[in-house]
């Protein structure tokens, strides 16, 4: 009830002045989608989806590979992965012992530049070499892992983020939502993040984020939709269909891109640090908090009516 009591004074806050969008960032205030500017399903068509029905992760549409088995404070590794009861499920915990190396390499031999060990162990899944699409509205249902010290995400690359070239036409991370403020019981737990990230992860990098919003309900118990249209001129963003801001920065990304989900630990080289991102610090105890679990209902991609391909005479030509 507080929270909601909160969430009305906030949002009233920054309806009545005109410095909102400041006031917001300088505060780092959670804001709520837009109630009037709603996505239009009718200008596209459903190309591709997963709904997750089966006993096992489609592997024609999904795979686990990444560069490296360590990735941030953790390790991604595939047994963290499931399907049941209709979702895909990640998830997230501590082992003493190392899993076994299941990760190979595109030559089909296993990799062991990055070793696992012990420590926090959680999952990814990715359609890069398997599904990759340019333009349209793309879209997760999803319930939010319960824990500090890592996130969720819902996003979408391309090999082209690493071009250092001063634009991000030729490929750009776009994060569609990521969950870091678990530990903000009552400055925002409620929200996510979402942003941009192209021209590398170096010294080039540039980005840029439209902020945090909150949701409705308890999203680490209730289900959301998280989306993005995205269209040769800007990205748009979505939570449950409610438009959240707009980003152009550098450029639209005018390549294809693959879609990913995963869940990530903070830190470095495989070492849990304590407050990267404002996820907060970790613990292994309550026990009753492990594993955590990222719960996906579905994922969704639609294309723009007019550019959809049309078959002629058994060809087909793309508009």
């Amino acid at each position: 009830m507080f929270r909601t009591i909160l969430k009305k004074m906030l949002s009233a806050l920054l309806a009545l002045t005109t410095l909102s969008a400041s006031v917001s960032g300088f505060l780092s205030l959670p804001r709520v989608p837009s109630k009037d500017k709603t996505v239009d399903l009718s200008k596209f068509t459903l190309v591709w989806s997963d709904e997750f029905d089966g006993t096992e992760l489609d592997r024609s549409k999904w795979g686990y590979e990444w560069w490296v088995t360590e990735r941030k404070g953790g390790y991604w590794h595939e047994d963290m992965v499931s399907v049941r009861d209709g979702n895909l499920v990640i998830s997230a915990q501590y082992f003493d012992e190392p899993l076994e190396n299941r990760y190979y390499d595109q030559w089909h031999e296993k990799i062991n530049f990055k070793p696992y060990r012990a420590g926090w162990y959680t999952g990814q899944v990715v359609t890069r070499d398997k599904y990759e699409q340019c333009y349209g509205y793309f879209e997760c249902r999803c319930i939010l892992p319960a824990a500090t010290g890592l996130w969720s995400a819902f996003w979408m690359m391309n090999e082209g983020v690493f071009n250092v070239d001063g634009s991000g036409q030729d490929g750009t991370e776009v994060d569609v939502f990521e969950s870091f403020y678990y530990k903000d019981h009552w400055w925002g737990a409620d929200a996510i993040s979402t942003g941009i990230h192209y021209d590398g992860y170096g010294e080039g990098h540039h980005g840029d984020s439209i902020g945090k919003w909150y949701l409705a309900g308890d999203p680490y118990k209730e289900y959301n939709t998280y989306g993005v249209e995205w269209n040769p001129d800007e990205y748009i963003f979505y939570i449950n269909g409610h438009e959240t801001g707009r980003l152009s920065t550098g450029g639209v990304s005018q390549n294809p891109e693959y879609l990913l989900l995963s869940v990530e630990f903070g830190g470095k080289d495989g070492v849990q640090s304590s407050d990267r991102t404002s996820t907060g610090k970790i613990s292994k105890t309550p026990k009753e908090n492990w594993p955590a679990e990222f719960i996906v209902d579905y994922v969704r991609c639609y294309q723009y009516n007019e550019y959809l391909p049309t078959i002629t005479d058994g060809d087909i030509i793309l508009k």
